[in-house]
């Protein structure tokens, strides 16, 4: 964790302060107990507080260049109309990027998993989780910009970019570059089939938080969800069954897969009424996913030096073979991950 004094000379950080102490009387904050909560992979960084009530306190920093903070505030609106979990706000100064906001809780499902969890506890967690995206996904969209094709192809050129030619410090030769397009091409036309819903585009571990035990609410706090889309209902949970942050076997991907899967059709919301269809439909989606993160988590390591990301790329790169390996189309995605990892090619589909 950052300590207060080595931020102690960052001219927002003072700037900050001087934010806070406007507030400090209205919200009971004692500002000499500020310290760093977290940052996330973008330049937000957030700062708990305690106050004079015995209870915490965040403050957001999100720096107006880099980060427009109104999305986070119109969808914590759009989020808590519809019954969720998300963060109260306080005191908001978007001209500056600043925003004072409840904390739901020190412990993340992130944090939880890595402590060690039974099998039953872990299960009651994913069960919330997957009645709460549920809920989640009846939040109206419309206002939301889509996650279109056009965006979702975009997306997928940050895997070249920044996986294959920053981390793995190579280049695609002209073959293999034709092959990924059409593969690309392929992928996106097959994801947008999908029907629209509200897609936070995070949903995994490190953005649920877990219901302090003084709390009557059993579902997990919602956070990072500034991002939300409107776009394939199958996007959110292959991201909580292939967590990039966590790794899964396959059984327990498809339990909870099913899960989901039969909860979704019981509310009513658009999933493939066919389970072979739609397990099929958030296993693409996931590739295209875990694609966009193997480049994005790239990025954030080369060019803002934010290594512990690198961390996570043996798991993502094997949550794309394991859906590789499994279709045909995929082939030749599988054979150039080969290339690059020096591993010998070999072929097997199921499907």
């Amino acid at each position: 964790m950052t300590t207060t004094a080595s931020i102690i000379d960052d001219k927002r950080y003072q700037t900050l302060i001087r934010w806070l102490s406007q507030h400090a009387d209205k919200h009971c904050l004692k500002l000499d107990t500020i310290s760093r909560a977290s940052s996330d992979a973008s330049f937000r960084r957030y700062f708990r507080l305690e106050t004079t009530t015995g209870k915490t306190i965040i403050a957001m920093d999100a720096p107006p260049k880099q980060e427009d903070s109104t999305p986070f505030v119109q969808i914590t609106n759009l989020l808590k109309a519809n019954g969720l979990r998300v963060p109260t706000l306080f005191e908001q100064d978007l001209s500056q990027g600043f925003l004072l906001i409840e904390d739901l809780g020190t412990q993340t499902y992130y944090h939880a998993i890595q402590e060690g969890l039974d099998d039953k506890r872990l299960q009651e967690l994913y069960r919330a989780a997957i009645h709460t995206l549920v809920i989640m996904q009846k939040t109206d969209a419309r206002t939301l910009p889509v996650y279109d094709k056009d965006r979702l192809l975009t997306e997928l050129t940050i895997f070249e970019d920044w996986y294959v030619q920053h981390h793995k410090k190579q280049q695609l030769t002209q073959d293999e570059r034709n092959q990924l397009h059409t593969i690309f091409q392929q992928l996106v036309n097959h994801n947008v089939k999908a029907a629209n819903v509200f897609v936070h585009r995070d949903y995994h571990s490190p953005n649920l938080v877990i219901a302090d035990a003084s709390s009557s609410q059993h579902e997990p706090g919602i956070i990072d969800y500034q991002d939300a889309l409107a776009g394939p209902i199958t996007y959110d949970i292959a991201s909580l069954v292939m967590d990039a942050r966590t790794t899964w076997d396959e059984a327990q991907q498809l339990d909870w897969a099913i899960r989901y899967w039969e909860a979704a059709k019981a509310a009513e919301l658009p999933v493939n009424p066919d389970f072979a269809e739609f397990h099929q439909a958030y296993e693409w989606m996931s590739l295209q996913r875990n694609l966009r993160v193997l480049g994005v988590f790239s990025r954030l390591s080369y060019r803002d030096n934010k290594h512990q990301y690198l961390d996570h790329l043996p798991r993502v790169n094997a949550y794309l073979r394991q859906v590789a390996r499994r279709y045909q189309l995929f082939g030749p995605l599988l054979r150039i991950l080969n290339r690059l990892d020096d591993i010998p090619v070999s072929a097997g589909y199921t499907f």
